[in-house]
């Protein structure tokens, strides 16, 4: 599977979501970037998101929104260690 630019703005808004807040939702307005609302329409189509422009995530979504978070964590760019 390749990464798309697609894949990558849908794993960005799984980005956003505020894990410690379920409650928490997110509203893709329809003068937001195009990218954006292109990728929660597809999240909402894969059941991640319980609305087309945003709204809350699924049981699904929030699992994938966890794996996504914890990727971008182990991903990120580490402090230099002195030696």
């Amino acid at each position: 599977m390749a990464y798309t630019p697609e894949l990558i703005a849908e794993l960005e808004i799984l980005a956003l979501y505020n894990l410690a807040n379920h409650q928490e939702g997110l509203k893709v307005h329809n003068n937001a970037n195009p990218r954006a609302q292109g990728a929660i329409a597809r999240l909402h189509d894969k059941g991640l998101v319980n609305q087309a422009d945003g709204g809350y995530l699924t049981s699904l979504g929030l699992e994938a929104a966890e794996h996504a978070q914890a990727l971008l964590t182990i991903l990120a760019p580490q402090p230099a260690h002195s030696s």
